[in-house]
């Protein structure tokens, strides 16, 4: 107990707190952790009516776990141990609440490192001229090779981070961002659109097996087998600029040596993208460069055509659009972190449905909930951000920030000009002609009456 009271675990605490925590409202609980160690909890769950959607979605990973069972070459006890404690982490609520929803990742790992197990009689063919004859026709030529042309051991570090090093830890980062600052349950959809996207594209390698640039600058055009070894492409050269075996063992002995396409390197690197850009779309263009930043390096290590990038770009945009819509909660332009929400909102796709929508309807809601305000409204600049909101303007701050989470209307109204733009403005409004035209008609109408 000295322990958790000690300085070095409550000054990081009471940080958190200060900068998280604080943000939670009173009696909303949806932000909170399963802390529970009760099984039955878990089980009760399972009794409740499943929908459609998740009966095919435990199905389909069922059956590739089931798949993994049977073709991992290891004794029945050691595999049905391994599947026990792996079921009993879901039926945990305290480890169950990540694993369910990490269940597409558990799935595409194992499929991943089961593959160079399969039997080759199995598999079919591998492809060697398609991807380079594509990569010429779309593009005029190897881009490849074209980048690869000219090598230097700055160039070789400049591309070995982002392929070696950021791209494994980069998912980590992505998700602790999401979980933090996120709606809760967006880290559930980060999961599911991450796993799928990795194991959709492993089954695509595995029914379209097809050679990377590495073969072609090795082996030219000649026909491929299973029983070739990999190659670590330019990544050798990093073994031999730092003298430790990192990648030439590693992809050597790659599960899935002819899996140019899709590029999951790629597929990992928008996926991210995708859902920075969701979380902190000012920084878009940061999180682009990344992308494009691992692309050349893909290329220039000699690891994929380019095709195989737009490949895998195109299947993390699929899967994250399908997530987006279906999973992924809204986000609050001006909540700072998931414990300042005290509601989950999803896109209702019905309401986006061209063909649903009622233009007119949509126009008299909108005038009737939304009164004119009779004094001008002061729209704040971002010179001022700082002051108050005014009483009569009706949406909140486009930022992210503490201050605006937490930001209360205030009873003053902020000091106006003398004359406002819509006084000064020569041109008549649309509800200036509505006051005429009600005006004439009035008129019109006890005219008629004195006649009568």
């Amino acid at each position: 107990m000295s322990i958790l009271r000690s300085s070095i675990i409550q000054t990081p605490y009471q940080w958190f707190h200060y900068y998280f925590l604080s943000e939670k409202p009173a009696n909303v609980n949806i932000a909170d952790l399963e802390f529970s160690t009760d099984m039955s909890k878990s089980i009760n769950k399972l009794k409740h009516p499943w929908k459609i959607n998740d009966i095919v979605h435990y199905s389909f990973l069922s059956s590739v776990i089931l798949f993994v069972y049977i073709i991992f070459p290891a004794s029945f006890i050691i595999k049905t141990f391994i599947l026990s404690v792996f079921v009993s982490c879901f039926l945990i609520p305290l480890t169950g609440q990540f694993f369910i929803h990490a269940l597409p990742i558990f799935c595409w790992l194992a499929l991943f490192f089961t593959c160079g197990k399969i039997p080759h009689e199995w598999k079919p063919a591998i492809s060697v001229k398609f991807l380079p004859a594509m990569e010429t026709i779309l593009y005029g030529d190897n881009l490849s090779n074209v980048l690869a042309s000219v090598t230097t051991s700055i160039l070789d570090v400049f591309a070995w981070l982002p392929y070696g090093i950021v791209h494994f830890s980069s998912p980590f980062i992505v998700a602790i961002l999401i979980f933090i600052f996120g709606p809760p349950t967006s880290l559930r959809s980060f999961g599911f659109a991450f796993g799928y996207m990795n194991l959709l594209g492993v089954l695509t390698q595995i029914v379209f097996p097809a050679a990377p640039p590495w073969y072609k600058n090795l082996y030219g055009l000649q026909p491929a087998n299973y029983s070739m070894s990999g190659s670590p492409g330019g990544l050798g050269r990093i073994d031999e600029l730092l003298g430790v075996d990192m990648y030439t063992t590693a992809f050597s002995n790659s599960p899935v040596i002819f899996g140019a396409f899709p590029s999951l390197h790629s597929g990992c690197a928008v996926m991210d993208v995708l859902f920075l850009c969701w979380l902190f779309p000012k920084y878009k263009y940061v999180w682009w460069s990344y992308a494009c930043w691992l692309w050349w390096s893909t290329m220039y290590l000699t690891h994929h055509y380019f095709i195989d990038l737009i490949g895998g770009a195109l299947l993390a945009f699929v899967v994250f659009n399908y997530t987006k819509y279906n999973h992924l909660p809204i986000m609050s332009p001006n909540k700072f972190c998931r414990w300042s929400y005290s509601e989950i909102k999803l896109i209702n796709i019905e309401e986006l449905n061209p063909l649903n929508f009622n233009y007119n309807e949509f126009i008299y809601n909108d005038i009737e909930l939304h009164e004119i305000p009779e004094e001008p409204v002061s729209f704040p600049s971002s010179s001022n951000s700082n002051l108050p909101l005014p009483n009569n303007y009706p949406y909140p701050y486009d930022s992210r920030s503490r201050q605006a989470s937490k930001i209360f209307l205030n009873n003053q109204i902020l000091e106006e000009e003398e004359t406002s733009s819509f006084e000064n403005s020569a041109t008549t409004s649309v509800f200036d002609e509505v006051e005429q035209l009600t005006t004439i008609n009035s008129n019109s109408s006890d005219d008629y009456r004195k006649k009568n």
